[in-house]
């Protein structure tokens, strides 16, 4: 649904120097504006380094890439858990009816050479991008070039939906609704261990080096395997267990770093909330069966939530070997929060986007979804490492708010990059990535590229507060490269909002120059007259739906603060990380849909309209 033209209520920033916050009203008043909250900054306090992977995205286009210079792109998806290399086929899983497509190639006699993922990695290394390449532990690749399905209607019978394109290949539930079972995983793939990953990360090492020697920097241990049961439940009908998870990260992860002991693992990396507290044996049991706060697979752990519980063992292997299996520990967030991850762009939903960003980080932010308490996510997972393996960093390798092709969707997008920043993650990467002029890649242009020159936001974080983060949401940063100060502020209300600025560590007699986006002008970023500070203060009226950078040069801090170094660590701005009521897995089957309906990762094909062509030929395997 199109939302409808918003009327904007000021068009451009009314810069207006003041000397205290109580002239804020008055400003206001004089602009057309509302009063809007008090707004802070303070350069000394606060400060931990930002990690520039926080700016990635998988499968980017490449002249938004090349023009942002992402710094990381991922190759991930259902698609790319059984992904084969030699033959550059991969099984779409339930994504598109659990078939092997092989990808077109120009020459197909010279694979694994000019491979999909070859090809991958050859424009990330052109534009300057480091590579995140999914491998395999479910244990089961491709076994030909052949289009071939694990669910053939003459081998099992009538199915609820066929592939347009090919009558025989199923869906898997049959026509009274039931999943098949007990099919044959040869009908499409072969083993595939650690051996074959050594194989493979050796091929690329020969091919681009090794990881300290500029080649593929990153390896994921698998997608979302806890909902394999769904997803590839063609070859893996039962989830993965806690045992069966540590076992293969093991195998697999070992076999990485023996090959290029440089190289950087991610994992365990599931669809989101319930894969912190349940394995996918528990999450598959729990869906199917009543189910209490300690699932059987937990309880045969102690009653140990699996993300502590997997942790813990790794750490407990490194100690005893002196190997660090798992240096990112990941997981993926998308909003559960109603129509939030889609396209509808109703007024309620605009609203509902905004703030469910809030899910991140706030405390006091109950979920307002089947969740329902706070979710807490950057500063949970960082409790989670910190107490079970510290030294581990934290990554979120997939997630998407939704509507980035419209101006809520670009601002909450510019929220999540400014939290990922101040919360102190090290690695995100967008799925699903804007088009070149969608008002997301503008949210991503906002910290990357503002002024077209390639400027972009400071990489060492310094404390900013609003006095109402929903209204007018805050982040600031202080650039290493030349010491500016840079802030951006994000308008998600419909009004004009008047509010007190405040920065410690300003000159007596500061400016600041102002780059904004909003919906006055969707299609660029507009630079805008210089903004006067007396004594660190000014008043600023920011339009309603709109996205404002300040960029303040090292001559206009005080001389002290203008060298502080830059910070080297990651760390958090948030409270304590209240505890979590897991409870029944119930809620895992009303957000995932299984039995039909949309899945974490994936789309449910009885229910999109098919292309043109196969999707592997017009969109990247999710």
């Amino acid at each position: 649904m199109r939302r409808k033209a918003l009327a904007l209520l000021s068009g451009a920033v009314t810069l207006v120097g003041i000397g205290a916050a109580a002239g804020a009203g008055s400003a206001a008043a004089a602009s057309g504006a509302a009063a809007g909250p008090a707004l802070s900054i303070s350069l000394t306090a606060g400060r931990h380094a930002i990690s520039r992977d926080i700016y990635g995205m998988n499968f980017a286009p490449a002249g938004l890439e090349r023009q942002l210079k992402l710094p990381v792109v991922r190759w991930g998806g259902n698609a790319t858990t059984r992904y084969n290399y030699l033959l550059d086929t991969a099984n779409h899983a339930s994504d598109w009816y659990f078939e092997n497509i092989p990808n077109t190639v120009k020459n197909p006699a010279a694979l694994p050479n000019g491979s999909t993922a070859d090809q991958f990695i050859d424009q990330n290394r052109h534009d300057g991008a480091d590579s995140i390449i999914t491998v395999p532990l479910i244990g089961w690749t491709p076994k030909s070039r052949a289009l071939t399905c694990g669910f053939s209607v003459a081998k099992y019978g009538p199915q609820q939906s066929t592939d347009p394109y090919d009558s025989d290949c199923g869906n898997g539930v049959n026509t009274s609704g039931q999943y098949i079972t007990g099919n044959d995983p040869a009908d499409t793939s072969e083993r595939a261990g650690a051996g074959y990953v050594t194989r493979w990360v050796s091929y690329l090492d020969k091919k681009y080096g090794t990881a300290a020697a500029g080649g593929v920097r990153f390896y994921q241990l698998d997608n979302e395997p806890d909902i394999w049961f769904a997803t590839h439940r063609d070859v893996h009908p039962v989830g993965a267990t806690y045992s069966e998870m540590l076992r293969k990260t093991e195998s697999v992860a070992a076999a990485i770093k023996s090959t290029d002991p440089a190289a950087q693992t991610i994992g365990p990396s599931g669809w989101g909330w319930s894969s912190l507290f349940y394995s996918g044996y528990d999450q598959q049991y729990c869906a199917a069966n009543t189910c209490g706060a300690v699932p059987p697979d937990m309880a045969r752990h102690g009653g140990v939530p699996f993300a502590t519980w997997y942790l813990r063992k790794l750490r407990a292997y490194q100690q005893q070997t002196g190997v660090r299996l798992l240096d990112y520990f990941d997981n993926h967030w998308y909003p559960q929060e109603a129509n939030v991850d889609s396209e509808d762009d109703t007024p309620a939903v605009q609203a509902l986007r905004l703030r469910s960003t809030r899910m991140l980080w706030d405390p006091h932010y109950v979920d307002q979804s089947w969740i329902d308490q706070p979710v807490m996510a950057i500063p949970r997972m960082k409790q989670l490492v910190a107490q079970n393996y510290p030294g581990t960093k934290v990554a979120i390798t997939e997630y998407n708010f939704g509507a980035l092709d419209k101006i809520d969707g670009g601002l909450a997008e510019a929220d999540v990059l400014g939290i990922f920043g101040r919360e102190g993650l090290d690695l995100a990467t967008l799925w699903g990535p804007p088009a070149f002029s969608d008002p997301g890649a503008f949210a991503f242009r906002m910290y990357l590229d503002y002024d077209g020159k390639g400027s972009a936001f400071g990489d060492t974080s310094v404390r900013a507060v609003s006095a109402a983060q929903g209204m007018l949401a805050i982040y600031a940063a202080q650039r290493s490269s030349d010491g500016a100060l840079t802030a951006i502020v994000i308008n998600k209300t419909h009004h004009a909002l008047a509010s007190p600025l405040t920065v410690t560590g300003l000159a007596a007699s500061a400016s600041a120059q102002v780059f904004q986006y909003g919906q006055a002008d969707p299609k660029a970023i507009v630079p805008l007259p210089a903004q006067a500070f007396s004594n660190g203060s000014a008043t600023v009226t920011f339009p309603a739906y709109s996205i404002t950078e300040f960029v303040v040069p090292a001559s206009g801090l005080v001389p002290d603060v203008a060298h502080l170094p830059r910070a080297t660590s990651t760390g958090t701005a948030s409270g304590p990380v209240p505890a979590a009521r897991p409870g029944p897995a119930d809620g895992f089957l009303r957000a995932t849909g299984f039995g039909g309906a949309k899945v974490a990762d994936g789309w449910n094909p009885t229910a999109w309209d098919p292309p043109a062509v196969r999707p592997a030929q017009v969109r990247p395997p999710r």
